[in-house]
């Protein structure tokens, strides 16, 4: 078991599955006390259990990221417990498909409302619990957050809400004195959960196509690994990142090289 995380505990939202569950196993092998938070409280278990298992520290809680009262009573938590957050994932997040003309007003709140309201809900819990000790908060942005994509409206809108939040974020932390970094991270086509049911809600022969589309756009030519990503948030969580904040990571095989 590595070091680069020893004596750090780190909270992952969406950790259930995908980039998240990714991120919570890398990090424990890297030494973490992890917290594995999803709104599925049984895909959360079984992560945790899984890194428990192979004698890694970790532990499951249901949050709804959305709810602000869900992230006080976290941190209320975390607070009677004595633990001290060194490392925050905003993860969580959705995918509804929709054009701008098509997209339903509800489609387009539920993204807004878990995509970029639970990055904010959760980086403010964080520099309050943060502000004294310091620490790295990492919020999953997207390529979406860079570069357009039709028919991922509001998709788009959210994870570019997300890069530039995360700028401000960064430097009200720098000109407040706190030690508290803060990157996002902007993944590619990446094989999750979340890309599954995204392909779900279009035809087979849609999905197909977009799927190629998306691969074929790609230059290294292929969809990225869950692990890939959670190896770059391992590295904006480590003290190997300290002169980092306000930076956006990209890992996307090229897409955006273009």
């Amino acid at each position: 078991m590595g070091v680069r995380l020893q004596e750090k505990t780190a909270l992952i939202t969406g950790g259930g599955s995908g980039i998240g569950a990714a991120c919570a196993k890398r990090f424990a092998e890297e030494s973490a006390a992890v917290i594995v938070a999803d709104i599925d409280l049984a895909a959360a278990s079984a992560i945790a259990d899984e890194i428990t298992s192979v004698g890694g520290n970790a532990r499951a809680v249901q949050l709804d990221v959305c709810q602000p009262e869900a992230w006080v009573a976290l941190f209320d938590q975390f607070r009677a417990s004595q633990t001290q957050l060194d490392i925050l994932i905003n993860n969580a997040g959705i995918a509804l498909p929709g054009t701008t003309e098509e997209c339903r007003f509800e489609d387009w709140q539920a993204t807004q409302r878990v995509n970029l309201d639970g990055v904010f809900l959760g980086t403010q819990a964080a520099i309050h619990a943060m502000k004294l000790c310091g620490g790295s908060i990492i919020n999953i942005s997207s390529i979406e957050g860079i570069v357009g994509n039709p028919g991922l409206a509001a998709y788009n809108a959210s994870k570019g809400g997300v890069r530039i939040f995360s700028k401000a974020a960064a430097l009200e932390c720098c000109q407040k004195g706190y030690a508290i970094r803060i990157n996002s991270v902007h993944p590619g086509l990446v094989r999750t959960a979340i890309i599954d049911k995204a392909l779900a809600q279009v035809s087979e022969e849609e999905g197909r196509a977009l799927l190629a589309s998306l691969t074929d756009k790609t230059p290294m030519g292929r969809i990225g690994e869950p692990r890939e990503i959670a190896n770059a948030c391992l590295f904006l969580a480590s003290d190997e990142s300290s002169y980092m904040t306000g930076s956006e990571l990209v890992i996307d095989g090229g897409y955006t090289a273009q």
